[in-house]
């Protein structure tokens, strides 16, 4: 049983009701077609860019920002580390979350932190909560200064949503992944990349079928038998951008 088909808070009825619904949805091929085609049109139509989080721009499906204030609210994390920074909704996402709990802070990584988006971030209200680096997610330089920042902290939760090559997608799990605290999720981001359809192609991207965020999660899922794919988040949500990203911790 997962956190997030536990419903702690809601009458039994109700749990079981909920739970064997999203059970009946892994296996239902029209339901799940549908919601990939429509996913597949919403990124030709740039759907998850109409969004924010209290002011700030959220390139995300609202499906997964559902799924993330869930998963925040039931790990209360003391620490959420996030590769990819862009506007910074996501991170706002997780500070406000982080701040109804009433502990926390949230680590944004990024390559670029446009002069624009680190003044609206550092003076937000919720900037109490995030503290920012810039440089690459990889980068053994940055990697230390996150391990030092993790270093203490009994609950981490980690996103990845930067640079979605096989081989960098891969490189950040090995580096962060283990920083997840049992119990707790590494949520990776855009794995859909690997469902679009076979003459879906990318003209800005170094990205594509058979090299990106999926296919990194199951060559590195392989070989980390601490993780297991928690799929009853993804039958919950069915138009997501991280199916098969959903990896909890478990030892």
């Amino acid at each position: 049983m997962t956190y997030l088909e536990t419903t702690p808070d809601a009458h039994p009825d109700y749990r079981d009701e909920k739970k064997s619904r999203i059970a009946s949805f892994a296996n239902d091929e029209e339901f799940r077609a549908l919601s990939n085609a429509w996913r597949c049109m919403a990124l030709q139509k740039k759907y998850m860019n109409n969004f924010s989080w209290l002011g700030r721009p959220m390139i995300q499906l609202p499906m997964d920002a559902m799924a993330m204030q869930e998963i925040i609210w039931a790990v209360k994390p003391d620490l959420i580390i996030e590769t990819g920074v862009a506007h910074g909704g996501s991170l706002m996402l997780s500070a406000s979350m982080l701040e109804l709990i009433g502990h926390g802070e949230v680590l944004g990584i990024d390559i670029e932190i446009r002069p624009h988006n680190r003044q609206a971030i550092e003076s937000h209200p919720l900037a109490k909560r995030i503290s920012l680096i810039e440089g690459s997610s990889i980068d053994a330089n940055v990697i230390a200064q996150v391990r030092a920042q993790a270093a203490g902290k009994s609950k981490v939760l980690v996103c990845l949503d930067s640079n979605h090559t096989h081989e960098h997608v891969l490189a950040e799990l090995n580096a962060y992944a283990e920083l997840v605290s049992v119990g707790s999720y590494c949520v990776v981001f855009d794995t859909f990349v690997e469902d679009l359809p076979a003459d879906y192609v990318w003209t800005d991207r170094p990205w594509g079928k058979g090299n990106n965020p999926k296919t990194a999660v199951w060559a590195w899922i392989k070989d980390h038998p601490g993780f297991e794919t928690d799929r009853s988040i993804e039958d919950r949500l069915l138009i997501t951008s991280a199916p098969d990203g959903f990896l909890k911790r478990i030892s």
